[in-house]
This record gives structure tokens, sequence and C-alpha cells, in this order.
């Protein structure tokens, strides 16, 4: 390719306007060995400490959550993405792409850990004040300090910005009294830090740094979900909840882009969460096949079922490129530049139509996968006593979490309406 045609190939979406050689797509063969170690050093992590205790995990032990969350904070794993300068490691996004798909098989831990090193940590490392950044960030890359995300409302979901919770300015000036209810937040029950989105005077959308000790701040009851019952969900009610005005994350009135900026980071990473979870509930369905005999052989002898593994392998194949080849993308656009937060920013916003195309694809290949996983373990697929059914379960959540994949396909159309 000329200089020109590869511009337009390497901008977001670009992959349908220009020819890209293949020597230019990242894909997971490109990985360094340094990455590669950091994915073995996580999957024993999980192996050997997150999976034998999933029963006590899906029964809201957060006494352990929050343990085996300090533990993976050892390893540095949780401070991946921040900068050196407040005890992270300043990662490039490959390889927070890694972190995140061995993570995937832990399934409701993989999700509380998320939540924190993504929608709980990232506003801070991208909007955060120097002073709010050397007062949280260490002990968050540590896993002594858990942070939460609180937009959702009762009656703002996918519309952000309609949210009616308040923040007024004491007549001091020097603190915001808010007031409001926050809707299905993740990490709630044990969670230190909630960042937390209000409108300031009623108008100005506006992101705040709320400590859990805050008073006027209280935390409701568990919610009873469908799946994922391992991570805690639950609302906050604000009560005159007084914050200090130093706690203000970015701009009054521009808590629109710490939200929107921080969603996307989250669907740039949730397919790679996808992926490690898919893949694990192939590699289940596939032992099974083999071990499973009917008619004299073993299920794997089955033309239909070697159908099933062979869609399920299609559909990951697919997968795993389309979410390193997006992450080569962002590396590239960044040059290096993994501790500017600013250059971070530009490169998710630059590929929001492919980490949104990521999200709706991948979780949907999550979907097919346990639900042809249950259908090759026939009725014992449909016993509580397997960790299918709690696979199956936890994967319904994808398409609606961070985006629903309605929201997601607007933003594809609308990019491709424009033109690109």
């Amino acid at each position: 390719m000329d200089g020109q045609e590869t511009a337009v190939a390497t901008r977001g979406g670009g992959f349908l306007l220009a020819e890209v050689s293949p020597r230019e797509v990242f894909t997971p063969e490109d990985l360094t060995e340094e990455q590669r170690l950091v994915a073995r050093t996580v999957q024993e992590f999980v192996e050997r400490e997150v999976l034998p205790h999933t029963a006590a995990l899906e029964a809201k032990d957060w006494d352990l959550t929050r343990r085996l969350i300090r533990r993976i904070g050892d390893l540095g794993v949780l401070g991946a993405e921040v900068p050196e300068a407040y005890g992270g490691l300043a990662l490039d996004k490959s390889t927070s792409l890694v972190i995140i798909e061995a993570l995937g098989p832990a399934a409701s831990f993989a999700l509380s850990v998320g939540a924190h090193i993504g929608i709980g940590m990232l506003p801070i490392v991208f909007f955060g004040t120097e002073a709010q950044k050397t007062r949280y960030l260490p002990r968050m890359a540590r896993g002594e300090l858990i942070g939460a995300y609180a937009l959702t409302e009762p009656t703002a979901g996918s519309d952000a910005m309609s949210i009616r919770t308040r923040a007024v300015r004491t007549p001091e000036g020097d603190a915001y009294l808010l007031s409001g209810t926050k809707q299905f937040i993740s990490n709630a029950a044990f969670a230190d830090l909630f960042v937390t989105f209000a409108k300031v005077e009623g108008e100005h959308h506006t992101a705040f740094l709320v400590e859990r000790s805050t008073p006027g701040l209280t935390v409701g009851d568990e919610e009873h979900k469908m799946g994922i019952k391992g991570t805690s969900t639950a609302s906050l009610f604000f009560e005159q909840a007084r914050i200090p005005a130093e706690n203000v994350l970015g701009e009054i009135g521009q808590g629109h882009k710490v939200a929107f900026n921080i969603l996307n980071v989250g669907r740039f990473k949730l397919a790679a969460g996808c992926l490690g979870g898919a893949k694990a509930a192939f590699r289940d369905a596939l032992t099974y096949a083999k071990e499973r005999r009917q008619f004299g052989k073993p299920l794997v002898d089955f033309g239909l079922i070697k159908q099933k593994l062979a869609q399920m392998a299609v559909r990951l194949y697919v997968s795993e490129s389309m979410v390193y080849r997006t992450g080569g993308l962002v590396d590239q656009a960044l040059g290096g530049q993994h501790a500017d937060s600013r250059a971070v920013m530009a490169a998710l916003e630059e590929y929001a139509v492919e980490c949104s195309i990521n999200k709706v694809f991948v979780s949907e290949v999550l979907d097919f996968v346990v639900d042809e996983m249950v259908q090759i373990y026939g009725g014992y697929g449909f016993i509580e006593e397997y960790d299918i059914c709690r696979a199956y379960r936890d994967a319904r959540l994808i398409p609606i979490g961070g985006g629903t994949s309605e929201i997601m396909k607007e933003i594809i159309w609308k990019w491709h309406s424009l033109g690109g």
C-alpha cells in the first residue's frame, strides 16, 4: 500500500475502506514472550487460586473476593495500565487484552476484577488530578482499595445523559451535596471508592470520587441475579452526601466525557473476557464429547457433534482474530505512549467502531458456545451440580452490560451512515 492507503486502512473502520496487507495485521502469533508470560501467570493464578473456590465465590463470600483481588494485585496485574509513577506498570493495550482473556474462565471473579481495573480505576488514570492519582491509584493497583462505577439509575440506563442524581454546591463552595439513586452497581458490597455521576445544579453532568465512608451514602441489598452470582450488584442511595470539592473528577459539566470514554475502554476489553470464557467452555465441551460414550462410541465420533464443535472453533478463531487485531491497531496508534492518558483516549475513540463490533460479535459467540455446550452435555447440562448451568446463565449478561448490543449496533450504523 502507498502512504495514503495506509493512512486510511489504519483509521477507525479503515478495514472497510482500504486493503490491508496481512503483514500489517496484529495476531496472537505476534505476542511477545513477555506478553505470553503474563498470560501464563494469570492463567496459573486462575487455575490455582480462583477456580477451586468457585462455590464460595458464587455464595457471595466478599472477604474471599477481596483477598483474591489483593493476591492478584501482588502479581502486578491490577496496575497493568496504571502509570509507573503511581505504582503501576504502564503496559501496552495488547497486554491488557491478554490479561482479561486469561481471567475469562474465572467468571464472576473476572468481572469483579474487570470492574475494578477498568471502570473503577481508569477514570482516575485518565481524568484524575495529581492529588487524586497519588491518593488512590497506588492502593488500587495493589488491590487494597477496590473501585466501582456508579452511572446507571432506575430511569437512566443506555440514556446516560438523563441521570437525575443531583449535586448542589455548599454555600462555602468547599463541597457538593449529592442526592439520588444509582442502580446495578458492580462491586457495590465491597468497593471502597465509587466513580459517581451527578448533575451539578440539576444541569451539568459531572463525575465525582465518592468514598464508601461518606456520610449520606447507603449501599442497598444485593440484587438476586440470573447469573454472575459471585459478583456484587446493588443500589447506592445518596441523601445529601457531602463530597469534598477536590473530589470532582475532571471538570464540572464534562462528566459525559468521563463516562463515554471509560465505557469505550470497557467494550474494548469485554470482548477479550468473552473470548477467554468461550475458549474454556469449548475445551470443556470437547473433553466431555471425547469421554461420554453412546451406542458404543464417544460422542465426538458422531457427525452432528463434530459439526457443533467445528462451528464453535470457527467462531473462536474469528473472535480471537478480531480482538487482537483491534489491540494491535490501538497500540500502533499509541506508538509507545501507553502512559499518556490523552493519547490512550484518542486511540480508543478512533477505534470505537471496532470496539463496538467486537463486543457485539464476541458476546454472541460466547452465547453460542455455551448453548451448544449445554446441548452436547445433554441432560447433564441442565443439572445445577455441573458448571455448565452457571456458564449458560453468566453469558447472558454481556449483551446487556457495558452498553447493550442494540446501542453498539447504533454506533456501528452511525459510523457507516456517515461514511466513516
